[in-house]
């Protein structure tokens, strides 16, 4: 592999991607120019608002140099106390408790009169405005500042020895792992073409990077690919949710204590992050000493201290809200972001677009928490991680994929947060030029999406209710459409990739006092329902039953039935002795493409409408179930077929190669989680530098090949003999330290 081309030092020498900076610009300047603005605005409320006054002339000044010292110096130290409020509010929290600061402050300046804290929060918010918009007067970008701070900071270090000044060129590159999820190979394609993502078309127009896919696992979804490429191992991991007939549990990767309990099974202490890493939004840690957004390492917070701590408040958190004007874009950003989602879901009606899932309720508010919150924390604490030179960061940007179940693969507000994440990639790219060390940038997706009309809404009833009538269990009410729902709106099964949003909350509130208790049992109930299989104390509870003895459980465009009666696999024969209609109404069935099923003749066996597919031998009678699932889905299901807690049954959703879509088994529009289409093939654009990697199947793979290319750059590999703490081992030594 050829040596590592230098990496551009100066940000101004590619004026493409630098911001509006003006050139000579002191920060004097803009303080000068900040106090003289916010002196006038405080002159202009004295005239207009209601219930606030200055007698003399004096007073604004001094009210303007007060606030930007409550601002500046006395909110960041309140923050590190407030700072749930500020993220359990979208920002808005912070800003009344700006405004309570700002009425005892004021009320200590004679001759001010401010009434009452709604005055003060009119105050506030005026003042921040006016912050911004001096801020755009300057033309300072505000990156660019926060920038060459950080280069400020780095020449200290390199004047007073703490760092060498050839360290930069010692270090290997650094990398960052920045994974869009949910984005399929073609979309990014097409997306690259059609001009959504322009970084990424830049650097494949300059040859710096090159465009390619892999092909995802048979649970082509967020815990199975991620607990792989993090810590290159996947095994058993069936689906975002799967039933384990051992335990009569349901396992959940949305949930802390199970997601804590997957990366216990699959960590050994050398994951991709294991030297010095990070991770940020991400389900599992890859074993990384930084963590932030994280949801296996939600079920320790509040715990003891540990060798593997944490960064300081969720790390990112503290310093993105710290700055009111962060606060208040993040409203301002959600809060469009609500209204685009409204605009889009009434065009989507008016236009009867197909297919479409119910976008009411809640969810207008609580999509941001993903397409802005979440995002700009990450950005924000991957831009903290490059400055302070670590060498691998791996982080997720989750807003597409949640976007794009509810609006659909391609449609034009999926597209808007597509071009929002591109444009997040070139800021930190942008970040990347300052950093202490050189960093390469390799953006991919855990797997792609499938678009289609949900299981439910297509043909009345979901797949739990479909194989519990089969199976004796009492067939489903007939209900009318209720507000215009159909039976997939109405199902109490929603998207589980609020994780992000979950995980951010449990962190801000991870103190040990009974309001964060509180807050994150909040966070570990969310979403709890029969269907999910977990009582109204977030608590794993007695498992659903779809018929007696019967469990469905459903994962996107996979659906797995167990028979609790029966301990282990129960073959094919006993099957249709004990249900005789369900294999041949399942295998029929127009939505159902495939079921795999162990024969004690024959072994693993998959049986489709027309064909029957043998795995231990190949052999296959009739047309061939798997004939468009791809070249490698017999390995890939034949794999899954020796997993511990394999199902009974694992039907797959069927796939439509001259339409391209097929019928998810929940209320989605685009969805994953099985095979067929372009959910199985995720994209990944890497550094030309880096070695081509060749054919990519499996998480695990993908894993191999990551290691590879940081051992190439001359990254250390983790050592056995300093394994990281397990998120689950945490969880028991703060459980241990209570009964002390």
């Amino acid at each position: 592999m050829s040596p590592p081309s230098p990496i551009v030092r100066d940000y101004r020498a590619t004026p493409v991607e630098r911001g509006p900076l003006l050139r000579g610009g002191r920060v004097v300047a803009r303080v000068v120019l900040v106090w003289a603005l916010v002196t006038a605005a405080l002159h202009l409320l004295d005239v207009w608002l209601t219930g606030f006054a200055m007698s003399g002339w004096w007073q604004p000044t001094i009210c303007a140099l007060l606030l930007g010292l409550l601002t500046a110096v006395v909110w960041p130290l309140v923050l590190r106390i407030a700072l749930p409020i500020a993220l359990f509010t979208l920002g808005l929290g912070s800003f009344v408790l700006l405004a309570a600061a700002v009425l005892a402050i004021f009320w200590l300046v004679p001759g001010v009169e401010l009434t009452n804290i709604r005055t003060a929060f009119v105050v506030v918010v005026a003042m921040t405005v006016v912050n911004a918009v001096a801020t755009s007067l300057l033309a300072i970008d505000e990156d660019e500042l926060f920038f060459r701070r950080a280069a400020r900071r780095r020449r200290h270090r390199v004047a007073t020895g703490t760092e060498g000044p050839g360290a930069a060129v010692e270090q290997p590159p650094g990398v960052l792992f920045l994974q869009i999820d949910g984005l399929g190979h073609e979309t990014a394609r097409r997306a690259v073409r059609d001009g959504t993502m322009p970084t990424l078309a830049r650097w494949l127009a300059e040859g710096s990077h090159t465009l390619t896919y892999w092909t995802t696992d048979w649970s082509s979804q967020t815990g199975a690919s991620v607990c792989g490429i993090l810590h290159g191992d996947n095994h058993d991991i069936l689906g975002f949710r799967w039933y384990e007939k051992d335990r009569d549990h349901v396992m959940a990767c949305a949930h802390p204590a199970d997601a804590a309990e997957i990366e216990r099974r699959h960590s050994d202490g050398r994951g991709l992050l294991a030297v010095d890493g990070a991770s940020r939004g991400n389900l599992f840690t890859g074993d990384a000493p930084h963590y932030s957004l994280t949801m296996s390492t939600v079920a320790v917070l509040g715990g003891t201290r540990s060798a593997r701590r944490r960064d300081h408040v969720g790390g990112g958190y503290w310093a993105y809200f710290a700055n009111p004007v962060n606060g208040i874009r993040t409203f301002a950003g959600a809060l469009v972001d609500a209204v685009r989602e409204v605009v889009a879901a009434a065009n989507q009606r008016r236009a009867d677009v197909r297919p479409r899932t119910h976008r009411g309720g809640i969810y207008p508010l609580a999509r941001p928490g993903t397409t802005v919150i979440a995002r700009d924390v990450v950005v924000s604490a991957l831009i903290e991680d490059m400055l302070a030179g670590r060498p691998v960061a791996y982080a997720d940007f989750l807003g597409y994929d949640e976007v794009a179940h509810h609006s659909g693969v391609e449609r034009f507000d999926s597209l808007a947060v597509l071009r929002s994440i591109d444009q997040q990639i070139g800021r930190l790219h942008r970040a990347a030029q300052l950093a202490p060390r050189p960093y390469l940038l390799v953006c991919l997706s855990d797997h792609g999406q499938t678009q289609g009309q949900a299981f439910a809404d297509r043909f009345g009833e979901t797949i739990e209710q479909y194989v519990g009538r089969l199976c004796g269990g009492p067939p489903p009410r007939p209900r009318r459409r209720l507000f215009g729902r159909t039976p997939a709106e109405r199902s109490s099964r929603r998207a589980a990739e609020g994780w992000q949003v979950g995980a951010a909350l449990a962190e801000a509130s991870s103190g040990g006092g009974a309001v964060a208790r509180r807050l994150r049992a909040r966070v570990e109930k969310a979403g709890a329902s029969p269907t999910k299989h977990r009582t109204e104390s977030g608590q794993p509870g007695e498992v659903a039953r779809a018929a007696p003895g019967v469990v469905v459980c459903a994962s996107g465009h996979v659906a797995m039935v167990s028979f609790t009666e029966h301990e282990g696999r129960v073959e094919l024969e006993t099957i249709e002795r004990e249900f005789p209609d369900l294999l041949p109404a399942l295998v029929d069935h127009p939505g159902v493409g495939f079921v795999l099923l162990r024969s004690r003749e024959h072994g693993a066996v998959v049986l489709g409408r027309d064909g029957v597919h043998r795995l231990a031998t190949g052999i296959v009678i009739g047309a061939d179930p798997l004939a468009d699932y791809g070249g490698h889905a017999p390995d890939l299901i034949r794999r899954v077929d020796t997993f511990p807690h394999c199902p009974d049954l694992m039907i797959n959703s069927r796939y439509d190669p001259a339409t391209d879509d097929a019928s998810p088994f929940e209320p989605h529009v685009g969805s994953h989680g099985g095979m067929g289409g372009p959910q199985s093939r995720g994209f990944l654009l890497a550094p030309t530098q880096l070695a081509d990697p060749g054919e990519i199947v499996g998480a695990e793979h993908l894993h191999r090949v990551f290691r590879g290319w940081l051992s190439d750059l001359g990254h250390p590999e983790p050592t056995a003999d300093r394994p990281a703490p397990r998120p689950a081992d945490m969880v028991e030594e703060g459980e241990a330290a209570k009964a002390r």
